[in-house]
């Protein structure tokens, strides 16, 4: 794909409607969303080990406003 071909795409896709141009947007976001399952199947494991940690008292939680107030400080 050229530059004057992607500008003449951006250009047509301006043209459309809000609904639309969100449609449009959604759908190129989810062609980029291409997970494989075995990537996929690790972060389920992930999310559910750290869950179980968080449920049995393992790890400190943190809130979310100190976490920021400490990046804001660095």
């Amino acid at each position: 794909m050229t530059n004057a071909t992607f500008d003449r795409l951006i250009e047509e896709a301006l043209t459309l409607s809000p609904f639309y141009r969100a449609m449009l947007a959604e759908q190129l976001l989810n062609s980029l969303d291409q997970r494989e399952p075995e990537i996929e199947s690790a972060w389920v494991e992930e999310v559910k080990a750290r869950v179980e940690e968080i449920d049995q008292n393992k790890v400190a939680l943190i809130p979310a406003e100190e976490v920021l107030d400490q990046l804001r400080n660095r």
